[in-house]
């Protein structure tokens, strides 16, 4: 099933036109990495496809996501908001409101299914808390529930931004620049996190990167963009350092990126956390606020 559809996608800010008439296909469990130099379209592909962004108009542009259009010729369908619910973004800065517990922010992932005026008091279900809770544990942060955000390091807080899209069930994850500003250990555990992810749940996964080394460590597939259009879409393994040169614009000989095989992910300590008792255990920690 595909799980990301675009046709003739072309997108200008102004004079500049962004993104050449993209197609790209990606399908269900899929992760892909998507790379290029700064300015070659990568976040605003994603901002597209998670509706942030809409297309032009008058170029006859498609994009469907889960089999359902969401933007047709520069337009939002009516299918569009209802879709977004199942897209989970992350983005380089984290967007944690650092005021607020980890928990609170996490929960924020539940905003798009509980009636407004519940999210605007947050009221939140307990069952909503449990999921919250559940999706902490996943990323090793469940010590860390009551935390102020501001009290978090870097690493810390992009995995709080993955717990965020678990808490949403989103059936695709989108992830502009998430290891950017980490430190290398950090970046590591968010990425292996990711891929975690993709492999237990089946989520799709389209994360941006410039470190290449991470792409070809955790993704599957690779898409490269130069200046806005497509120049590579395929397995990891079928591009060759002379092709990285000449996205990057350097000499091939500079570059010790890409490795006979892509390795295989660590494993890092994410849990299901679906068993009976155990929801019955974090239920408890949701009433006496633990």
């Amino acid at each position: 099933m595909s799980i990301i559809a675009l046709s003739r996608t072309n997108k200008s800010f102004g004079e500049k036109t962004v993104l050449h008439d993209v197609d790209l296909e990606v399908g269900e469990g899929e992760m892909v990495g998507l790379i290029g130099a700064s300015g070659s379209g990568k976040s605003t592909l994603i901002r597209l496809i998670c509706g942030l962004e809409n297309m032009d108009r008058g170029k006859g542009g498609r994009i469907a996501l889960f089999g359902r259009e969401t933007q047709k010729d520069g337009r939002f369908t009516s299918h569009s908001e209802a879709l977004r619910r199942d897209v989970g973004v992350i983005f380089q800065q984290f967007n944690l409101i650092s005021r607020l517990s980890l928990l609170t922010n996490v929960l924020a992932g539940r905003l798009g299914r509980i009636p407004r005026w519940r999210g605007t008091a947050g009221l939140f279900p307990k069952t909503d808390r449990v999921k919250a809770l559940q999706a902490l544990e996943r990323v090793g942060l469940i010590e860390q529930a009551h935390q102020r955000a501001s009290t978090l390091s870097g690493g810390q807080q992009q995995r709080g931004a993955i717990a965020r899209v678990l808490t949403q069930e989103a059936r695709l994850i989108l992830a502009d620049e998430p290891i950017a500003s980490l430190d290398p250990a950090s970046a590591k555990l968010v990425m292996s996190t990711l891929r975690q992810i993709n492999r237990q749940d089946r989520t799709t996964v389209i994360v941006s990167l410039h470190q290449i080394d991470h792409a070809f460590e955790h993704c599957d597939r690779i898409i490269a963009l130069k200046a806005g259009r497509v120049i590579h879409n395929g397995p990891t393994g079928g591009i060759t350092p002379d092709d990285i040169a000449d996205l990057y614009g350097v000499e091939a000989g500079s570059l010790d990126l890409i490795k006979a095989k892509p390795a295989r992910p660590e494993a890092v300590p994410l849990r299901p956390g679906n068993g009976l008792d155990h929801q019955d255990d974090l239920a408890a920690r949701v009433a006496v606020g633990v």
